[in-house]
């Protein structure tokens, strides 16, 4: 069930008449369910349900189904499963042969597309990207060759970070920041990754980040400086052979170019090495 991701009254009929009437509320945080819950006057036993304990929160929640109960499973925001704890709830739930059904409503994906300003008739979803630098390059390499827009979860302490890196990869593709989305201080930045990335350490870093970048245009591959930053980093952490397979892939080049690249770029000295 499909809960507000900021304003509250973004909640559905149906979403609050299927919260007062089911036995149990299975949800991430009790905190912050219970606040959605008082401000509609709703009671209801509220169990915890996320990562770190869903192995043995699992169990339980299928034998009190067995014993007639009804549950809602809710997120702290948004829909339940996108980029939150629920599928194999969800899988083993229906394995064992009780009815599942979703109560559609709010997701930042959805809404930041919507005021993004960028193509929607195909988005890829990627939910947050890799915190350390390396793995983040390598996945925003393979992000680029996606023809789609994509759609990316950030925190206000690496949105920084992550804009740098999308534009040194991605180059001028236009793109947007959601920020708060619903919330009383939303905000939305529409620009080229380059602007943005220009402008990142002046940006408002509290709250909730959505990127959404649009697709690569049609007639134009990876140039030449985002090639070397792919080799760079790929050549940081595996051998030439295998940076060299990364970035054929990432950026469409041919082999023999690439490859020719990747040798000049592994004789520069590296950051430490001496003189």
């Amino acid at each position: 069930m499909a809960t507000p991701i900021g304003n509250l009254g973004d909640i559905t009929l149906r979403a609050l008449e299927t919260l007062a009437g089911v036995d149990i509320i299975a949800c991430e945080d009790t905190r912050i369910t219970r606040r959605l819950l008082e401000r509609f006057s709703i009671t209801a036993t509220l169990k915890q349900y996320h990562e770190h304990n869903a192995e043995q929160a699992r169990p339980k929640i299928l034998e009190a189904l067995a014993r007639g109960s009804s549950i809602a499973l809710v997120s702290d925001a948004g829909t339940p499963l996108i980029s939150d704890p629920g599928f194999k709830l969800v899988r083993e739930v229906s394995a064992a042969g009780f009815p599942v059904i979703a109560l559609p409503g709010p997701s930042s994906v959805l809404t930041a597309l919507s005021v993004a300003a960028l193509p929607t008739d195909r988005f890829f979803f990627e939910g947050f990207l890799p915190s350390k630098q390396n793995a983040r390059r390598t996945r925003i390499a393979e992000l680029a060759r996606i023809d789609a827009t994509l759609v990316m979860f950030e925190s206000g302490a690496r949105v920084q970070d992550s804009l740098q890196d999308l534009a040194g990869i991605m180059g001028e593709r236009d793109a947007a920041i959601c920020r708060e989305m619903t919330k009383l201080h939303e905000e939305v930045r529409r620009a080229t990754l380059a602007e943005l990335a220009a402008i990142s350490d002046t940006l408002e870093t509290r709250g909730e980040f959505v990127l959404v970048v649009g697709p690569p245009a049609a007639d134009v591959g990876m140039d030449d400086a985002a090639l070397d930053d792919l080799l760079r980093t790929a050549l940081t952490h595996s051998t030439v052979k295998d940076a060299v397979a990364q970035a054929v892939d990432a950026s469409g080049r041919a082999k023999r170019e690439v490859y020719a690249r990747a040798l000049e770029l592994s004789k520069e000295p590296r950051s430490g090495d001496d003189d």
